[in-house]
C-alpha cells in the first residue's frame, strides 16, 4: 500500500501578511483562516491545501499525503516499519488541527516531517472562489500538486520515497546548471500526476525548490503570468517542460522558493515506461532573477 496523493503542504516563513497578500492575490487561492501566527488556503473544495506559519526558516516544514482508508492508513504505518521507519500515531488533538479523521507521521532521511492522513474535511456547501479570478485547479485524485525537494543524500531519499512509502520513478532528467555542474533530477509519481514529488541535490540552501500549482485552463496561467511581471516577480519565463510536457512558469515567493504556476501536463498511463532527458524543457524557462 501507497500514499495516493499529496493532501497538503506546510511553510514556515517569516512574513505571513506578504503570504497571504501573495498566496491570494498572485496565486488566486483563497484565505480560509489568518491570524499574526499563520494561514490557510483552499484551492478546492478541501477545507485547506496550504498551511504557512510564523517563524525563521522560509521553507518547507511538513508535506502531509492522504490514502483513502483507515486500514489504507495502517497498511501504509505497516510498510515504512517494515523500513526501519519509525511512525507516531497523533492524538486527536492533531488530527482536529488538520480536519481529518486519523493521522500518523515521521521524519524522512532529510528530517522533513512528512503526515500521512485518511478522512479530509470537505466543503461543498462552502465553493472555491478564487479572489483574483482562476477558473479553478487541477487537483481531485491527484491530490494538491507537485513539489521538488533539494537533499544532501539522494540515495536514502529515493529509498525513503519508493521502498517506503511507495512512489514510482517517472523519469529523470540530467540538468545542466552550468558547464561545470549537471545534476540529476529523480522524478516520482504516486497516481496519475507525472510527478507529485522530485528529487535532487542542487546547490541551494533551502529543502523546497519549488510547489507547483496547476489550473484548469491555459488562460490561468496566462493571466497569472501578467500578474507576476507586472510585479517583476518572474523567476523563469513561459516554458514547456520535456518530460511531463506542461506549459507553465516560475514565479518567486516572499520565502525565496518558487513556484511554479502551469496548465496541461500529460498523464501517468498503465503502460508507462521510465526514460531520461538531457534537457529540462522543450522550449522557454528561461531564467529571469526578480528585479
Amino acid at each position: 500500500m501507497s500514499v495516493q496523493r499529496l493532501g497538503y503542504l506546510g511553510f514556515e516563513v517569516t512574513d505571513v501578511s506578504a503570504w497571504c497578500t501573495f498566496a491570494t492575490d498572485k496565486l488566486g487561492m483563497m484565505e480560509c483562516s489568518a491570524s499574526d501566527d499563520g494561514a490557510r488556503f483552499r484551492i478546492d473544495s478541501r477545507a485547506w491545501r496550504l498551511n504557512i506559519e510564523k517563524g525563521s526558516a522560509d521553507d518547507i516544514v511538513l508535506s502531509g499525503y492522504e490514502v483513502d482508508s483507515e486500514n489504507a492508513l495502517w497498511a501504509v504505518k505497516k510498510r515504512l516499519e517494515e523500513h526501519g521507519v519509525a511512525v507516531t500515531v497523533e492524538g486527536a488533538d492533531i488530527a482536529l488541527d488538520r480536519g481529518v479523521l486519523g493521522l500518523i507521521s515521521c521524519a524522512d532521511p532529510a528530517n522533513n516531517r512528512v503526515e500521512i492522513y485518511y478522512g479530509a474535511t470537505e466543503l461543498f456547501e462552502r465553493p472555491f472562489h478564487s479572489p483574483a479570478g482562476v477558473s479553478g485547479f487541477q487537483t481531485g485524485d491527484q491530490g494538491f500538486g507537485h513539489y521538488v525537494l533539494n537533499v544532501s543524500d539522494v540515495g536514502s531519499a529515493l529509498d525513503f520515497y519508493i521502498k517506503a512509502l511507495g512512489f514510482q520513478v517517472s523519469d529523470i532528467i540530467d540538468w545542466k546548471l552550468r558547464e561545470d555542474l549537471t545534476v540529476q533530477l529523480y522524478f516520482l509519481h504516486c497516481n496519475t500526476r507525472h510527478h507529485t514529488l522530485a528529487i535532487s541535490k542542487l546547490p541551494l540552501e533551502k529543502r523546497l525548490h519549488h510547489f507547483m500549482l496547476e489550473t484548469k485552463h491555459l488562460d490561468d496561467v496566462g493571466f497569472a503570468f501578467d500578474r507576476f511581471e507586472a510585479a517583476d516577480a518572474v523567476v523563469a519565463t513561459l516554458g514547456r517542460h520535456s518530460n511531463d510536457q506542461m506549459i507553465s512558469f516560475y514565479g518567486a515567493t516572499p520565502s525565496g522558493f518558487a513556484v511554479e504556476y502551469g496548465w496541461g501536463a500529460r498523464h501517468v498511463a498503465a503502460d508507462w515506461s521510465v526514460v531520461r532527458y538531457d534537457t529540462i524543457s522543450v522550449w522557454g524557462h528561461r531564467f529571469a532573477a526578480p528585479k
